[in-house]
């Protein structure tokens, strides 16, 4: 849907308040009271678009935005070296950047404007309400804090805008009536933008939330660093020489502040460890931002967040097994490359056994057989190239679980003896089989097939603001200082003494014997809480401590190398650049960042070329942005008539 269009139905869900469904819906109903923009005028009024803008990080026609739909890893997780497509190719495009990139025909698949008119439906209500509390006639008691918040959404949503689209049509000031007439500012122009709205933020936000889930200064002061650091990397390097010396000074003091701030979570697994809607999982003093869901029927609206559902590999149709809550429904559209299964250290970094789920417990045992509720039903043994354990991709009726003396129903694994010089192939006999990421899991839903998820979405964590300095300062040069925050989260991910290299949890673990989905489904339960760790390993079993420090940036560890050998990386720089990228999945992958990092470090290409056999063939320098949406070109106007093709080419992006 076009951008005016965008901008009416946009002030007309706010407006209205969030309980309404739809424009339509309201079109249709008999008014027995009305309001017009004149309430916005009120005290009353303000206070109700203020909160309105916090739906905005989740809610996109009374739905959820940024967690809410595929566009939330089509955009973000497609089509890079972390992940490729699934046994669902419902947004493949995006992946494999092929004839249908342009304008999705598939059912499911998300637009080429999604994003675009998501986040000017922001942008809208942002103007609306700062164009309110800068009034003189406003002196609110939450006047500051309005006008952070406000600064704050609109640098957002430009944020995101610059990093998938480029420069932006820029519109500061609020829409009551369509308007048709818009030109693209340059990038330049809109990350200025960006960092000025970000920094009016920031000087006007609390430094402590009112409420969890509330803007801070912290939260404005990380993206801010991210403002900055988007204009001084490779892909502005056509215009920043100007500004990137200053920009990587600022970008690292307000890291730093944030740093000093708050505090890394002791456990990575107590990130994903969610047990019910509101836990203690989503009160961590790492999170620095998130969008705020929850299981309250009045505030659910048409969906929740449905990010569990997206990399789900197929399980219901195995041997002794059936869909549960537990396990999820198996959307599959992203399966994980072997990219993901190899950078990381398999015997001393937990990341990997704490972000994927290689176990799941029988839920439907056969009639007469050997098989009980909660046995070993489901293994995928991730293990190296090289290992001749295994001589099937499959295998059945073949390895035993040691605690049991069962067989385990159904083994796959990563690189059988036949075959395990080959990254592309191997277990990806099956798009429907691999070790999917178990970050978003949500247990707590209330029925199998249920899409609504109620885990808080998040937008900014700590983990990242020290991923965030360590490149400012590999930009500066300073490469073992870099080192320094790069071996803080290599700490907290190393095994500590004492700990049980089994151990696993997931979002799965929200259903239990109080979730109705638990009564609903009867003792039908696939979660099961212990990894592949040692069967995948192949070593004895032990609780000694590990470590993951890098003391000196020119030896690197073996997986990293591997990649630099790979991709021909020779400088201090590029070494460097590359082990920070390296560093940024193993702390970060899933989390809705990875296209966004390659495009701007310009590594997108070679990246997917090297390690994604899907987008190989297709991707090219044009798909370090993607497409000005066509449906925006066609609906906007100059001098009061429709673009001329020339017109419409002059506001592309090139090669499109």
């Amino acid at each position: 849907m076009n951008l005016y269009k965008q901008i009416g139905l946009g002030l007309c869900f706010f407006t209205l308040g969030c309980n309404i469904c739809s424009c339509s819906d309201f079109l249709d109903e008999e008014l027995t009271t009305e309001q017009n923009t004149d309430y916005f005028n009120t005290s009353e009024g303000i206070d109700a678009l203020n909160v309105s803008l916090y739906y905005n990080l989740r809610l996109y026609y009374n739905l959820r935005f940024h967690f809410a739909k595929e566009w939330a890893c089509a955009t973000t997780n497609a089509g890079t070296d972390e992940f490729r497509v699934g046994g669902d190719g419902s947004n493949a495009s995006w992946n494999n950047y092929d004839g249908n990139f342009q304008s999705q025909i598939v059912s499911n698949s998300t637009n080429m404007y999604d994003v675009w008119d998501g986040m000017y439906i922001g942008i809208n209500n942002a103007n609306l309400l700062l164009s309110k509390v800068e009034s003189d006639s406003y002196m609110g008691p939450n006047k500051k804090t309005y006008i952070g918040e406000a600064y704050f959404l609109r640098g957002f949503n430009y944020l995101k805008l610059v990093s998938q689209y480029g420069g932006v049509p820029l519109k500061l000031s609020p829409s009551v009536t369509p308007e048709r007439e818009f030109t693209r500012a340059t990038t330049e122009g809109t990350l200025a933008q960006v960092i000025s709205d970000l920094t009016k933020a920031y000087n006007n936000l609390p430094e402590k939330a009112s409420m969890i889930g509330k803007m801070t200064k912290d939260a404005a002061a990380h993206f801010l660093a991210k403002a900055y650091l988007l204009r001084a990397s490779e892909i502005n390097d056509s215009w920043n020489s100007g500004t990137k010396e200053k920009d990587l000074v600022e970008s690292l003091r307000l890291a730093q502040e944030v740093i000093s701030h708050h505090s890394l979570a002791p456990n990575y697994s107590d990130l994903w460890n969610y047990t019910e809607p509101n836990g203690v999982n989503e009160l961590l003093d790492e999170i620095l931002l998130s969008a705020q869901f929850s299981s309250e029927k009045s505030s659910e609206g048409a969906s929740g967040n449905q990010c569990h559902l997206y990399y789900i590999s197929v399980y219901k149709d195995l041997p002794q097994m059936q869909r549960d809550i537990a396990g999820e429904r198996e959307y599959q559209r992203l399966r994980t490359t072997y990219y993901i299964y190899n950078i990381y250290d398999m015997i001393n970094d937990s990341r990997f056994w704490k972000s994927f789920k290689t176990k799941y417990a029988v839920n439907n045992p056969s009639k007469n057989s050997i098989y009980e509720q909660g046995d070993l039903g489901i293994m995928y043994v991730i293990n190296r190239p090289g290992d001749t354990r295994f001589s099937k991709v499959e295998l059945k009726d073949e390895i035993v679980y040691s605690k049991t003396g069962k067989t385990i129903p159904t083994v796959f694994v990563a690189y059988p003896n036949d075959r395990n010089n080959n990254d592309d192939v191997a277990l990806y006999d099956y798009t429907n089989r691999y070790a999917p990421l178990s970050k978003f899991i949500d247990g707590s839903r209330e029925s199998r097939d249920s899409r609504v998820g109620y885990r808080d979405g998040i937008l900014a964590r700590l983990g990242e603001t020290y991923l965030i300095a360590a490149e400012v300062l590999i930009r500066q040069g300073e490469y073992q200082q870099a080192l320094e925050y790069i071996n803080d989260l290599r700490a907290r991910a190393a095994y500590k003494e004492g700990e049980d290299r089994s151990a696993y949890c997931d979002g799965g673990a929200a259903y239990n014997e109080n979730s109705l989905g638990y009564v609903t489904m009867g003792n039908v339960n696939s979660y099961f809480p212990e990894n592949s760790y040692y069967e995948s390993n192949n070593i004895p079993i032990t609780t000694a401590a590990t470590s993951l420090e890098i003391k000196d940036y020119h030896h690197l560890p073996e997986e990293d190398e591997a990649v630099i050998e790979k991709l021909g990386y020779t400088s201090d720089y590029d070494r460097m650049m590359c082990l920070l990228l390296n560093e940024r999945s193993r702390e970060l992958c899933g989390e809705f960042y990875r296209w966004e990092d390659l495009s701007r470090t310009k590594t997108l290409v070679e990246r997917a070329k090297a390690f994604n056999p899907d987008a190989a063939p297709n991707i090219q320098e044009r798909h370090n942005l993607r497409p000005i949406p066509q449906t925006y070109l066609d609906a906007i106007q100059k001098d009061g008539h429709a673009l001329t093709a020339e017109e419409k080419k002059a506001q592309q992006n090139p090669g499109y």
